[in-house]
């Protein structure tokens, strides 16, 4: 039971910190003159490729564990 605990705060915090980057991607792209939709667009795109690099490092990682 502790473990699924473990991979479930885990996953949240990844989650969390894939939203302040996109966020972030959101907020700079809309400082740099971009429209309202163009910067979603990159804060989605932010959130989507954070979240594809965190799955490919667990991925790695995974057999290490055993």
């Amino acid at each position: 039971m502790p473990e699924l605990a473990v991979v479930v705060l885990a996953a949240v915090l990844v989650v969390i910190v894939a939203l302040l980057t996109a966020v972030g991607a959101g907020k700079l792209a809309r400082l740099d003159g971009a429209t309202y939709p163009t910067a979603i667009t990159r804060a989605a795109a932010t959130f989507a490729a954070v979240l594809t690099v965190a799955a490919a490092v667990t991925a790695a990682l995974a057999p290490l564990m055993l």
